[in-house]
């Protein structure tokens, strides 16, 4: 797994997977997060105090908005409104905002339905903290609806150094993003995939691997799998009904 290991296996969905099936589960992230410091952001010439509104689409991006405000001394105003990807990233904001005193709003893990909120309040100027690399559906659904925004990279995504790692001696490599695969050629410049499986969790990571020139085994979300641990369980099941 591309991923970090989770707090408590125990009690994740890949501990079913373990021991159910009796399969052997590695996680390693295959990227790393690098915030962007406060000098190289100000080259990019975008004052904080300048927007009313911030479009935050992960935790990443709450975590390093903030960093950036306090290393460059910007005290964010309490009339602030948040519009969030999901309720679990507005809630995150507790640990810097007092939330009950904040314009929160957010929506159900779906760009679009954010979109959908954020086009009520077309009068608001929006910051968009995001990494430098970012979903171009993600861009033109604000483009599309004309909404008044400006992008901020705050962050910056990396490969993690994998040497210590025997990239052939895995039957499946799942993938979470277009990141993890572009890691995975920047450790691996020479692999191919031969008899390896490969999984990947959304449309974009799913693009990525089809364009690295590798073939999609385990895709996930899907209509009857919608995490990527029930992806995996259901094709194990179907190996298992074939023997």
């Amino acid at each position: 797994m591309s991923q970090p290991e989770p707090v408590d296996v125990e009690k994740s969905p890949y501990h079913d997977l373990i021991h159910k099936y009796k399969v052997n589960i590695d996680f390693r992230k295959f990227i790393k997060i690098e915030g962007v410091t406060a000098s190289d952001f100000r080259k990019d010439k975008v004052y904080l105090k300048d927007y009313t509104a911030i479009i935050f689409t992960s935790r990443n991006a709450v975590d390093h908005f903030f960093r950036i405000a306090k290393e460059m001394r910007v005290e964010i105003p309490d009339t602030m409104k948040y519009f969030c990807i999901s309720e679990a990233t507005a809630f995150y904001l507790q640990k810097y905002v007092q939330f009950r005193k904040r314009k929160i709003f957010h929506g159900q893990q779906n760009f679009d339905d954010l979109v959908e909120i954020i086009k009520k309040h077309k009068d608001e100027k929006f910051l968009l903290p995001c990494s430098d690399i970012y979903k171009l559906s993600l861009i033109k659904a604000l483009d599309d609806n004309k909404v008044n925004y400006t992008k901020a990279v705050i962050y910056k995504t990396t490969a993690s150094d994998l040497s210590d790692i025997k990239i052939n001696d895995y039957d499946l490599l799942v993938f979470f993003s277009p990141a993890g695969v572009k890691s995975l050629f920047k450790n691996f410049p020479n692999f191919q995939q031969n008899s390896t499986m490969i999984g990947a969790f959304g449309p974009s990571t799913h693009k990525a691997v089809e364009d690295s020139g590798l073939k999609v085994d385990i895709a996930a979300p899907t209509k009857t799998a919608l995490s990527m641990t029930v992806a995996i369980e259901q094709f194990i099941q179907n190996i298992n009904r074939k023997k």
